[in-house]
């Protein structure tokens, strides 16, 4: 089993009388019947329908003071208090940055390993994630050991999340310019669908309904020195996509689903900074496949 402090996450709170319904009619999670201790993943949008920032969120206990707290990523957690201050009107709800007093370690390789120090859940988005904890940075030696978790770095926990296909914004997707179908949001619990509405829902829907999400974060395979973030993915001439996270042959890019199975037909490789490149359907995966195949519906 491993462990890792992840230093580029942190923790945001909502509290307070109007926290559930507050929350409820802001993101694309459904929080009216989340229950402590569980996880949803989900995101706050624009009202165009595109990721202002995503996030794990869990319900703490009654007994431990409860609240929803939010798994973020550091460099947007101002910037989701500060917004949902902006949405904040009458709502009896108080909000908070957490940053400087509680961070995120990630478990995983450990079947259900589970602790009472912290808060902790099982990673919303794939049981191969492993369990997070939210806690004082100072404590994640400690939490580790108990756990009987090999601590090792924030690079070694990337690795395991591109080998599953799983997207990281700020690299696989842009912050402000993605829609959550195109950072894979729908595959991996990220929307409900069945929810009332929240800010950017109708987009959402119509994306949904019309089956019109034609980029989305794929997983490809690389043999060789890893392609850098932000390489153009490219088909002869054509630029198909763009390269995001790799390590270790694994990696991700925001592909255009039709050109690129147009050139896959063609018998065209894709190349990013002369690096062949070649998509690989993840198991999760429900939407039509560019190498010409469907997964499951």
């Amino acid at each position: 089993m491993k462990a890792a402090y992840l230093v580029d996450r942190s923790v945001a709170k909502v509290a307070g009388e109007d926290a559930r319904t507050f929350l409820h009619g802001l993101i694309s999670a459904d929080t009216l019947n989340l229950a402590p201790g569980a996880a949803r993943f989900g995101a706050l949008l624009t009202p165009q329908g595109k990721i202002i920032a995503d996030f794990i969120i869990v319900e703490a206990p009654a007994k431990d003071g409860g609240g929803f707290f939010l798994d973020v990523p550091r460099a947007l957690a101002k910037a989701v208090v500060d917004k949902f201050n902006v949405y904040k009107l009458r709502s009896r709800v108080m909000i908070e940055d957490l940053s400087e007093t509680l961070g995120i370690l990630a478990v995983w390789n450990g079947g259900g390993a589970t602790t009472a120090a912290g808060l902790s859940y099982a990673d919303p988005r794939l049981p191969a994630l492993g369990l997070r904890v939210m806690l004082p940075p100072h404590r994640a030696a400690e939490v580790a050991a108990g756990l009987g978790a090999t601590l090792t770095d924030a690079a070694s926990y990337d690795a395991h999340r591109i080998e599953l296909g799983i997207p990281r914004g700020g690299v696989d997707f842009a912050y402000g310019d993605a829609f959550p179908h195109e950072s894979d949001m729908d595959q991996l619990g990220g929307v409900d669908f069945a929810k009332g509405c929240y800010v950017g829902q109708e987009v959402v829907s119509r994306m949904e309904h019309r089956g019109i999400a034609r980029t989305r974060a794929v997983p490809v395979r690389y043999e060789g020195e890893a392609p850098a973030a932000g390489t153009a993915v490219t088909a002869g001439a054509r630029q198909v996509g763009t390269m995001g996270s790799a390590a270790a042959g694994h990696g991700l890019a925001l592909l255009r689903l039709d050109r690129v199975a147009d050139a896959l037909s063609h018998g065209e490789t894709l190349t990013a900074g002369g690096v062949a490149v070649r998509p690989v359907k993840p198991d999760w995966a429900r939407f039509a496949f560019p190498d010409g195949s469907k997964a499951a519906q």
